[in-house]
């Protein structure tokens, strides 16, 4: 009996959004629209800050790099979604499980850390704008967005590789619509608690950082616009600010609700749905934000593929 249970698993079986019959199909059209418009817009941001000259300031780099990791964390987990919706089995590899886990968290991690530069870049755009070019040099952009990737690539490897080593047994189905750690932590046969502490550890340090430097930020440019005599002066600092604070409200409102959620009231259920708006809903509304919000972005719409 205990061979049994030992045995090595070559697969895992993923719940799913939803097990309803009647919701496979609505639902695969519903999120098969998500993800191209996910695809399209993010692309769409990445070529127009590339392309366009005028958009070649922190801002939009910051901005492009954003794209890039929305992108990938929704083509991480979508496609293979999508397959699940129309097969009867939601049957994923165990290397190819590994490997998702491992990319969603690098891309998760990386955006909470892109965030929190851009509402740097936003305080030194409104605070000292004459010094804007010379504070955010080209250099200070690269390690400002290189660092987070630095450091999610080592938390998806540490974690992946500590949860991937130790042996599973029980059941192989996964209560989750992609390979996240926390829904794997149960299937494993060993004490999975010194884990656990890691990702509750890790989790809070991104979180709270991240969002420090965010309110920091925002507290610093709240006072600076206050200090404006001009009311010009005052709705131009706050567009400018408009865009990243709607997809900063969006994002962490999302990763609060998850987190911060009582014991007594938590759930898988809850969790898929938070998880399915911040790992498909917001890399879809990000490049609508900032397109629909931005006269540069729109201006530069037209000059490079209008032309």
């Amino acid at each position: 009996m205990v061979q049994q249970n030992l045995t090595v698993l070559t697969e895992f079986i993923l719940m799913g959004v939803t097990r309803q019959p009647e919701l496979q199909l609505p639902l695969f059209g519903v999120f098969l629209i998500i993800y191209l418009i996910t695809v399209v817009g993010n692309l769409g941001m990445i070529i127009l800050t590339k392309l366009d000259s005028r958009l070649h300031i922190p801002m939009y780099f910051f901005i492009r790099h954003l794209a890039l990791v929305d992108l990938g964390n929704s083509t991480v987990i979508c496609p293979k979604m999508l397959a699940n919706f129309i097969v009867d089995e939601n049957i994923i590899s165990y290397p190819a499980c590994g490997i998702q886990m491992a990319f969603f968290i690098v891309f998760i991690v990386s955006e909470l850390f892109i965030l929190s530069a851009m509402a740097y870049d936003r305080y030194v755009a409104i605070c000292s704008p004459l010094l804007y070019n010379m504070i955010l040099s080209q250099g200070l952009c690269h390690v400002l967005v290189g660092i987070p990737y630095l450091y999610s690539t080592f938390q998806a490897l540490f974690f992946t590789t500590k949860i991937f080593t130790l042996t599973f047994c029980g059941s192989d189905i996964i209560n989750h619509f992609y390979c996240d750690v926390v829904p794997l932590l149960p299937m494993l046969c060993s004490n999975a608690q010194e884990i656990e502490w890691l990702i509750i550890l890790f989790s809070a340090f991104n979180l709270i950082s991240s969002l420090l430097v965010v309110l920091v930020s925002y507290l610093l440019i709240l006072l600076a616009v206050f200090r404006m005599h001009s009311a010009e002066g005052r709705k131009k600092a706050f567009s400018t600010c408009g865009s990243h604070l709607t997809v900063v409200v969006v994002f962490f409102g999302s990763l609060l609700f998850m987190y911060v959620q009582p014991k007594s009231t938590h759930s898988y259920d809850t969790d898929k749905i938070a998880s399915v708006f911040y790992t498909l809903v917001i890399p879809m509304l990000n490049p609508l934000i900032y397109s629909f919000r931005n006269k540069e972005v729109k201006n530069a719409f037209h000059r490079v593929f209008k032309h």
